[in-house]
């Protein structure tokens, strides 16, 4: 036998057999075998280049078919197959794979493991891993990875003392686990005992210090890396800036923005974003908008970067600019953009520019995420589309607690009341656990929409019945709830019993109640309580300013006015403002600096003699001012918020629907003309005051003016099914549609 050796120089083994002597004459039989060795030889190295093609492609469903190409598969191909299957979920196929090799080497089993982890199967894991014959130290560090992802710190912990061999990944797998799981102070101490640190080990000591809220330590830590002879690369110069601009600390940005220019780290994306994001944080937003326009490459984090840095500087526009930009650059927005941008609308209350902003998201198939989702239900409650906001909070697939928050504070703010309550049934009924801001949006609902019955249920059952805490908001709103109903003497002795030590916000809200029904010496009482808590709050001489001057007490009033002169406070002017074409225009009470004030006084004048037809007379106890009955009726026609809707009669398309904002509480004489306007204009009319958003339409508003409703009370015990009961008791049938006006949901 003679010994014959063929090597092919281009593939990755070679083939060692024993020929007889006389086969070697034979050129047909050479040929013969030559060919078969090369089916064979093929057959094994072929098929790793065409998994590596189908997972370089992203099909990695494609290496279904690789199995059928080769008879033979070798470990390694075995392993890029179960790699396929793990990045599209199939954790099934991937262990049928795996159990089917005939050999495994400590890659493949390391493979493994990492699969069952990434596709949340701990338990096989753990199984594997007591299966493997000897498991590495990688082994070892990826269980302990496994675990901190599960939030499993101590299991972690014990991995970790039973290696046998730590080498430095396993410390800093340790380390970025800890601070992944908020045990900071256990990564420092555990930084400390390193035997060593390399530059993973400072950057994942300076981004966790920057994640848990002590970005002035992460300085600290990264000034000691660099005294240290470290070199810092881009993912430590990244975390470093965060922490500057996390604790605004402008000179020592600067300092690594220089060391960024001199080692050439400017080209690398993360550092460039990284810069816009310190520079707009400590409010240098021309200095973020040099560094974008210096950035070799523009993709869509440097833009996401820009705009949100804009966003947060107020300069909205300028956001919105940047995202038309990354539209029309064709770089694709992601999850954030949308986000920073949707946020811009919502400060410009633009729910035009917003509607643009989601057409784009619908088209790249965003429409539906829920990040974007719970940012459009912000925007189209801030905006005053509350029916808008309904219809995509129903056509999201995911919901998640800030997208049930966000509805029902939404439907809250609009007066939609009875909205709130389904809404937090069905949330009930999905298992949705209910936080702090689900209650403060509950009870703001019950007081905009008068239910009192169905507050003082909320208000027992969370106090008794769950985990949540019970904040100076969460009482301020029931006192509100009680005060609004005309409970004034239940709303005090709820005050002067709470557990809380009483602050200023839950005595305005009964400050407020008690200008509401007249009752001027509990509001007295209040107002002493506030100005001893509180001697400068402003509100508080305001509002009982306003109830002297509503009961034609001037001299009181003239003396509240004096004080607030002689301790420098001052009263906050009433301003109404509207968005036409994205230009906003601002009004104060018989204000005249207007380019079209001849034509806006001209349609007042006109409404106020249609109001008079209709029988209308203004309510003087409104002015406060110790003035004429004429001159108070003048001065009460001309307040902001009517020349602000003078104003968009003239200047928008005739049936549209008009805006109108104000940063006080429109008031009560305001609102009966408003009324009124909408009837004769035929067009519905939104007002958004300090407090809430009120629909105005044919004569109506959405308050329904609830104060005026007889309401039921509710004494008896609170379980969670009586509340399902009590929540359902006018919900049952009512769909949430635009066209049911809020009263005819309540019960009477």
């Amino acid at each position: 036998m003679t010994r014959f050796r063929v090597i092919f120089p281009n593939l990755r083994c070679s083939y060692t057999r024993s020929f007889p002597s006389s086969w070697l004459g034979s050129s047909e039989t050479h040929t013969r075998l030559s060919n078969r060795f090369f089916r064979r030889a093929s057959h094994v190295t072929r098929g790793s280049p065409a998994v590596s093609g189908h997972l370089w492609n992203g099909n990695p469903d494609g290496t279904r078919e690789v199995p059928d190409m080769f008879q033979f598969p070798d470990v390694r191909s075995f392993t890029k197959m179960i790699v396929g299957c793990v990045q599209t979920g199939r954790l099934d196929d991937a262990l049928k794979l795996f159990n089917e090799m005939p050999v495994r080497d400590a890659i493949c089993w390391n493979t493994m493991i990492k699969g069952c982890l990434d596709c949340g199967d701990l338990t096989t894991a753990e199984e594997l891993f007591d299966e493997m014959p000897e498991p590495s130290v990688v082994s070892w560090t990826t269980m302990i990875d496994g675990f901190f992802r599960f939030g499993q710190v101590e299991r972690a912990e014990r991995f970790f003392k039973q290696m046998p061999i730590r080498d430095l990944a396993a410390w800093n797998a340790m380390l970025h686990g800890y601070c992944e799981n908020v045990r900071v102070d256990d990564a420092v101490k555990l930084f400390e005992q390193m035997p060593s640190q390399n530059v993973i080990s400072w950057t994942s000591m300076i981004g966790g210090l920057d994640q848990n809220g002590k970005s002035e330590e992460a300085l600290i830590v990264f000034e000691r890396m660099f005294k240290s002879g470290v070199v810092p690369n881009p993912t430590t110069l990244t975390c470093a800036l965060s922490a500057c601009a996390n604790a605004l600390s402008f000179p020592f940005g600067l300092q690594i923005h220089g060391h960024v220019f001199k080692s050439g780290f400017c080209l690398s994306v993360f550092v460039c974003a990284s810069l816009i994001t310190f520079y707009a944080n400590c409010m240098r937003i021309e200095k973020a908008t040099q560094v974008f326009n210096e950035a070799v490459y523009r993709n869509v984090v440097i833009c996401t970067a820009l705009l949100t840095g804009y966003g947060s500087n107020g300069r909205h526009e300028d956001g919105l600019k940047a995202f038309s930009d990354m539209m029309r650059t064709s770089v694709l927005p992601n999850q954030s953009s949308f986000v920073s941008s949707l946020n811009s609308c919502c400060s410009l209350e633009s729910v035009d520019r917003g509607k643009e902003v989601h057409a784009s998201a619908i088209k790249l198939q965003l429409g539906s995420d829920v990040f974007v989702g719970n940012s459009l239900v912000v925007m189209y409650n801030k905006c005053g589309a509350v029916d808008d906001a309904v219809v995509v909070f129903k056509r999201l697939r995911e919901k998640n607690i800030v997208t049930w928050n966000a509805t029902i504070c939404g439907c809250a703010q609009h007066g939609r009341g009875m909205w709130a309550m389904e809404l937090f049934s069905q949330m009930i009924r999905g298992l949705v656990q209910p936080d702090e801001i689900t209650l403060t949006g509950l009870l703001s609902s019950c007081s905009h929409s008068g239910m009192l019955q169905k507050g003082r249920c909320l208000f027992k059952y969370f106090s008794e019945n769950t985990s949540i805490g019970l904040t100076h908001e969460h009482y301020a709103c029931m006192v509100d709830v009680l005060g609004r109903c005309g409970k004034l003497e239940e709303a005090e002795d709820l005050i002067r019993n709470m557990p809380l030590k009483t602050n200023s916000i839950v005595w305005l809200a009964l400050l407020s109640s008690c200008k509401m029904h007249s009752n001027l010496d509990l509001a007295e009482r209040a107002a002493n309580y506030i100005l001893d808590l509180e001697p400068h709050c402003s509100a508080a001489y305001v509002l009982l300013s306003n109830f002297y001057a509503s009961a034609n007490r001037w001299g009181d009033v003239s003396r509240l006015r004096m004080t607030m002169r002689d301790k420098g406070i001052v009263k906050q002017p009433g301003r109404s403002w509207v968005t036409i074409k994205g230009q906003k225009h601002l009004f104060l009470s018989g204000d005249k600096s207007h380019p079209l004030s001849e034509n806006i006084y001209w349609k007042l004048d006109w409404l106020k003699m249609k109001l008079k037809e209709l029988g209308y007379v203004p309510d003087k106890r409104f002015s406060l001012h110790d003035v004429e009955d004429e001159q108070k009726e003048d001065s009460l026609f001309y307040h902001s918020e009517r020349l602000a809707v003078a104003f968009a009669l003239i200047t928008t398309v005739e049936g549209s629907t008009i805006t109108i904002m104000k940063n006080l509480r429109i008031c009560g004489d305001c609102h009966s003309a408003i009324k009124l306007i909408a009837k004769i204009v035929d067009r519905e009319i939104i007002v958004r005051d300090s407090s809430r958003f009120h629909h105005f339409r044919d004569g109506i508003c959405s308050c329904g003016d609830y104060w005026c409703m007889r309401l039921f009370l509710l004494h008896e015990p609170v379980s969670i099914l009586s509340l399902l009961i009590v929540l359902s008791i006018d919900t049952s049938g009512a769909e949430l549609h635009e066209h049911y006006p809020i009263w005819a949901y309540f019960y009477c």
